[in-house]
């Protein structure tokens, strides 16, 4: 029987030297694995004493800090859910804890008067931990159990919840492991939000493997990095950007580049992950030439991770190979499908009606909506959402992220999300990068996009927005990809004004 990696990590104090580092703007904590151990077991028999028992479900609404990772642990210990809350989509009140049946809830925001007794403040945890770890039950996970729910990043609504079997969070930790060999003197720099079950990936691998994990936030990530070392860092497409930017700018003060990218990562740096949204083989490109090898991945909270580049087996422009475990096959359609040896479940728990049916298919299969090929090889690549094709009104199907990719390429701008107004013209809404909007720029390339384009997939006009897209202005989702239907509520008018815009000419 295949070793439980979840069991293992719960059962086993650490014997080897690994250590997680808390570190923020100001600060930084390093411990033991062995000691963070000896401190979740602390915490567990705390909630043990507060009512906790096998097959309750803990909540956590708060950024990344030491009582988080401190929760999850304890957590599986009990064999207790937790439910991971992403900070500024969820209200600490009692609607979240009866839509959620949460047993507790953890915060770091101020629990609001009216609150149930179930609702804590987080910091409560670090007395816990404080305290002697008690013995606990041999409590073990089986593979169809389930270890935690987690939440789609949500574009639009209420995040759908997809609770995941201890089999498929085995299955992912394995399967990286195999590719990557994370081990001893390794420091992986987790900073997106430990809400994503992918990120506290990490930490079991940390615990199981021996390396050293640095956990942070978004905000302190660029003050965090050089000071740690990592080597490995996990980001989205968006966090290298700006990172390419960042080196950019220390290249035309003239120092070179492997110093400009050590002054922004470190001098350690092994190889750079990145995933969760397209990215842009222009930036790809600029890492691997400046030595940071970078490889990017494909999955969905419904799959994990289903593909991977890595240093086996590394093709520029696709998202790798099927992992063990997973298949990819491409429907009819042309939509993307990956079936699981162990799927992270097969139904969601929290979803309108017909999600489950319209995502989850027999034996294991998920449907991505996602357009896609393989190539010979075994190669998957990715050419946007099935729900983004536009269709004009000659019957010419338009698959917009390539010409999207095109836009944000000639670095004019940062983003860029393309509507079709009563299906005559392809109207683009650009989100500026930082600084000064320059419309010549913009305009230059308007005309480079379109004269790489087919006539059908040449953009009409463009809108630039009054300001970037941000998480906090609520066009961005938490892994930092367009939500295309909010850009379009706001941006209606001028979308559908033909006046409006810089025009192609």
């Amino acid at each position: 029987m295949t070793e439980s990696i979840v069991n293992r990590i719960i059962a086993e104090r650490p014997n080897h030297d690994g250590a997680l580092t808390v570190a923020g703007l100001g600060h930084r904590r390093r411990m033991p694995l062995s000691e963070l151990h000896d401190r979740a077991r602390a915490v567990a028999g705390a909630l043990g004493r507060n009512g906790i028992r096998e097959g309750d479900r803990i909540g956590v609404l708060a950024a990344n800090r030491l009582e988080w990772v401190l929760l999850d642990l304890a957590a599986l210990m009990l064999k207790a859910q937790t439910a991971g809350f992403e900070p500024g989509k969820f209200t600490p009140d009692a609607e979240l804890v009866e839509r959620y049946d949460l047993d507790l809830l953890y915060t770091d925001v101020p629990v609001p008067g009216g609150a149930p007794a179930t609702v804590r403040p987080i910091a409560e945890i670090a007395g816990h931990a404080d305290e002697d770890p008690p013995e606990l039950g041999n409590l073990l996970w089986e593979p169809g159990e389930c270890t935690t729910v987690k939440f789609t990043s949500g574009s639009t609504g209420i995040p759908k919840g997809l609770e995941a079997t201890a089999a498929s969070v085995d299955s992912s930790l394995r399967d990286v492991q195999g590719i990557f060999g994370h081990r001893p003197g390794d420091d992986v720099l987790v900073f997106l939000p430990l809400s994503l079950l992918q990120q506290r990936y990490w930490l079991y691998s940390a615990l199981r493997w021996g390396h050293d994990i640095t956990i942070t936030t978004f905000q302190s990530v660029f003050a965090v990095m050089p000071a740690v070392e990592p080597t490995v860092v996990m980001g989205v497409p968006a966090f290298f950007d700006t990172a390419k930017r960042h080196i950019e700018g220390r290249l035309a003060d003239g120092v070179d580049s492997s110093k400009a990218a050590a002054e922004l990562f470190g001098s350690r740096i092994r190889y750079l992950w990145t995933g969760s949204a397209p990215a842009d083989q222009a930036m790809l490109r600029f890492f691997n030439e400046a030595g940071l090898p970078i490889f990017e991945g494909y999955g969905l909270n419904e799959t994990c991770i289903a593909t991977k580049n890595h240093p086996g087996a590394h093709r520029e422009g696709s998202v790798g190979k099927a992992l063990p475990g997973k298949e990819i096959l491409i429907g009819d359609d042309g939509v993307v499908r990956v079936r699981s040896d162990h799927p992270v479940n097969t139904a969601y728990t929290y979803a309108p009606p017909g999600e489950s049916e319209r995502m989850f298919k027999l034996g294991g299969v998920v449907r991505t909506g996602d357009l896609g090929h393989l190539d010979d090889d075994g190669f998957l690549y990715i050419h946007g959402r099935a729900d983004d094709l536009i269709v004009l009104d000659n019957g010419k199907k338009v698959i917009v992220r390539p010409v999207e990719t095109r836009f944000r390429d000639t670095g004019a701008v940062a983003e860029c999300v393309l509507y079709c107004p009563a299906q005559t013209e392809l109207v683009a809404v650009v989100s500026p990068p930082p600084g000064p909007v320059d419309a010549e720029a913009i305009t230059a390339a308007l005309e480079a996009v379109n004269a790489a384009s087919e006539p059908d997939e040449r953009i009409a006009r463009v809108i630039t927005a009054d300001e970037p897209f941000t998480i906090d202005n609520g066009l961005l989702t938490s892994q930092f990809k367009p939500i295309r239907k909010r850009i379009h509520e706001r941006y209606r008018a001028r979308i559908d004004d033909p006046k409006e815009g810089i025009h192609a000419r």
